[in-house]
């Protein structure tokens, strides 16, 4: 119950200073950082997780391992340049 008040009370902040200060630009650049930070998180644990095990199986085909991590490591790079398409 303590968490649906605080998540409200952050909600209504975040909904006043967008309406007073005319700052959806920053909310939603905000939002695409944040949002594509964690999914490349979520991306990177997994596939370097796979990526150990399988080095362990057949390490001559490391670089391959490495090129999946660069992609989900991308999708961060890519909401930071969204963010700042919102911003500038």
């Amino acid at each position: 119950m303590q968490t649906k008040a605080i998540l409200a009370a952050v909600l209504l902040a975040v909904a006043t200073f967008a309406q007073t200060t005319g700052g959806e630009r920053y909310i939603g650049a905000g939002l695409a950082v944040g949002l594509a930070g964690l999914g490349a998180g979520i991306g990177v644990g997994i596939a370097g997780a796979a990526a150990m095990s399988a080095l362990v199986e057949r390490p001559q085909e490391r670089i391959w391992y490495l090129i999946f991590l660069a992609l989900a490591e991308a999708i961060a790079i890519y909401g930071l340049l969204i963010s700042l398409l919102l911003v500038l």
